[in-house]
């Protein structure tokens, strides 16, 4: 076995592989270079280059978004690991364990004019878990840190920093290890305190009016007796919002649909005695302008770590995994009679028939493109949507069971989505489909440069030739400024980077084109594939501000 010869290097590499952080992406670099040489000569880790730190981190993320276990990210000194801070923001608001390791000068080499040097201590610290700012020298100290930052970035899921200075010279390696293994206990889940839930099946019961807004969620997390009592009790009313992964023939899908043609009285009569919340970020803005303007009496989150305060009535945080405490709690509650399912279910089909309508008729546009591409995904795939536009048109449908949501909610950024689409495709081994707008996977475009990207992986641009999600939003206005400086309008295409990147390219611009090109697009061929649809920048949306209008 090769291992570096700096015993701080090895620690870290140790300790890593006591604790199951298996899984290192490294950018390359030389700083660097001691883990770089203990992680890669280590049969026991899975090792990953990806030279842009940007990308590497949010491969990372991806990963470990489906692992669910930390995954390491390596860089050099310098400005590299501030490339990682978009990724890690992500991995904080969205409770993914990503831990970031960066090599540093020594202390003494800090400010003082020597090259590729940043103050990195504590670089994260508005967005991190914990920060382990070492020693140059091995020592008890630093191992307890590094264990520490581990530890938490698994019970607590979010993103940790370990800050490692190394002194020159850096590539040499010796056989046999300097220092002793150390060894950790590994960590003992403590058992969860059991709350008196009776004073809260007691205001359940006493409630006409329950509404439950799931946001995102991990597929299957929910058991499904769980499903059918919230989706048969007459008082309550389950929204789901696409990345939730939360089905049933009851649950009202497609937030805005139902609630955009609301009038004063419809958001009054439908204002909930008690909200319940599970999930992470939501996505749908009308859903959160409504709750915060006619806010529920009491709000309930249920989260094992956090509960934001988003609609401003917060009233009760139960610190447990939502599916343990569904189970625990639904069992003591009794059904209450009640008209509000029952109008939700009715609205829900009269939408849907409005729904029917309106599409049956739309020209081609990003709208049209969505109704076509969802029912083609390929079955038990993972579809992975990017930020603004694409989101937000993949919420106006009712997904399949079949298929796994995921999207960047944790800072809702453009920034990062093909590079976790990647990552999460190698670390789940499904065959995965990203959906992106074409700002963001162009911004994002060194996402194809690695060697890992699996060969069914496939990538659907919508390309309207700019950020069309500004076009629907307040203050637009055709004029040079708009066009330049909010829609970056743009000629270019994906054709070039798939033939540079090895994917196969395939492109539409009318919807039997789309149909016709879906059809061969969805079949395995040893080959990622990209398919690029143009839409009409100037109809997409007009077609999307009448829709809501139509739904009335």
């Amino acid at each position: 076995m090769i291992y570096p010869k700096i015993p701080l290097a090895q620690s870290i590499i140790e300790i890593c592989l006591a604790k199951g952080v298996n899984n290192i992406v490294i950018s390359p670099g030389s700083r660097n270079a001691p883990l770089t040489i203990g992680f890669a000569n280590n049969p026991n880790f899975t090792c990953y280059s990806i030279a842009d730190e940007r990308c590497a981190a949010f491969f990372a993320t991806g990963m470990a978004q489906q692992l669910k276990k930390p995954v390491a990210v390596v860089c050099t000194s310098g400005s590299a690991l501030l490339n990682y801070y978009p990724a890690v923001a992500e991995a904080f608001y969205s409770q993914i364990p990503l831990i970031v390791i960066s090599a540093d000068r020594p202390h003494d080499k800090i400010d003082i004019g020597d090259g590729q040097t940043i103050r990195q201590e504590n670089v994260y610290a508005n967005h991190i878990l914990y920060n382990a700012n070492l020693l140059e020298d091995a020592s008890a100290e630093n191992d307890n840190k590094i264990n520490q930052a581990i530890n938490i970035s698994i019970t607590q899921k979010g993103p940790v920093h370990i800050n490692a200075p190394f002194e020159e010279p850096l590539y040499e390696t010796i056989t046999e290890l300097s220092i002793q293994a150390p060894v950790f206990s590994t960590i003992v889940e403590e058992p969860e305190v059991q709350e008196d839930l009776t004073p809260y099946v007691t205001k359940w019961n006493a409630a006409k009016k329950k509404l439950v807004l799931v946001g995102v969620n991990d597929p299957g997390t929910i058991d499904k007796a769980v499903i059918e009592i919230l989706a048969n009790d007459p008082s309550v009313v389950v929204m789901t919002e696409t990345p939730a992964n939360l089905h049933h023939k009851n649950f009202l899908g497609s937030i805005d649909t139902i609630i955009t043609p609301f009038t004063h009285e419809d958001f009054e009569a439908w204002r909930p005695d008690i909200l319940l919340t599970f999930g992470g970020m939501v996505v749908s803005k009308r859903v959160k302008a409504w709750l915060r303007k006619y806010s529920p009496q009491e709000h309930w989150h249920i989260d094992e770590l956090r509960a934001y305060d988003t609609f401003g009535a917060l009233t009760k945080h139960f610190t447990t995994d939502a599916n343990i405490f569904l189970k625990n709690f639904l069992p003591q509650t009794e059904p209450v009679q009640s008209d509000y399912n029952q109008a939700a279910q009715e609205l829900k089909a009269y939408r849907q028939v409005k729904h029917d309508e309106y599409l049956s008729k739309i020209p081609f546009s990003d709208f049209k493109a969505f109704e076509i591409i969802l029912p083609a995904l390929p079955h038990n795939s993972m579809l992975q949507i990017s930020n603004s536009a694409s989101i937000r048109y993949a919420q106006l449908f009712e997904m399949r069971d079949d298929i796994e949501v995921f999207c960047n909610r944790g800072t809702s950024g453009i920034d990062g989505s093909t590079s976790t689409a990647v990552g999460a495709a190698v670390g789940s081994q499904k065959e995965t489909v990203l959906i992106t707008g074409d700002i963001s996977f162009l911004y994002d475009s060194n996402a194809l440069w690695n060697n890992y990207i699996p060969k069914d992986f496939k990538i659907i641009i919508i390309n309207n030739g700019g950020g069309g999600i500004f076009r629907i939003l307040p203050g637009h206005s055709e004029n040079a400024v708009f066009n330049t400086y909010f829609e970056t309008a743009h000629n270019l295409t994906a054709e070039h980077l798939a033939k540079m990147y090895g994917f196969g390219y395939q492109s539409a611009s009318n919807e039997n084109d789309v149909k016709t090109a879906l059809s061969s697009f969805m079949e395995r061929s040893g080959q990622p594939k990209i398919l690029e649809i143009f839409t009409p920048m100037s109809e997409n949306d007009a077609v999307l501000l009448q829709y809501f209008k139509s739904l009335a």
